[in-house]
């Protein structure tokens, strides 16, 4: 393994261990309050294009792709889990009216 695979997988993994700890968070929190969706889709595109970028490059290793494509899940994840709290949070609106 080449020295900039390793950090690069590395910083992968780093960025892949705070994401379990986001989902959980929105998981329980059931609001989008303190979550922006501007911010997970860019980094959701981001991952997207790491992974179209290694793909192109023909001279990847699997387990550096394999981390861009868990992260690139967790993130999704997230995303789904800002979809359910918004209709929460528009459901608790309509409630309080």
């Amino acid at each position: 393994m080449k020295s900039y695979e390793l950090l690069e997988m590395l910083m992968m993994v780093t960025f892949g261990c705070s994401w379990p700890l986001n989902v959980m968070k929105s998981w329980k929190a059931r609001t989008t309050q303190g979550k922006s969706l501007p911010f997970l889709i860019l980094i959701w595109s981001g991952y997207i294009f790491g992974i179209v970028g290694k793909l192109l490059s023909r001279n990847f290793k699997w387990y550096v792709l394999f981390c861009y494509v868990l992260n690139l899940i967790m993130v999704s994840v997230d995303l789904a889990l800002y979809v359910r709290n918004y209709r929460l949070d528009q459901q608790a609106k309509l409630r309080q009216n």
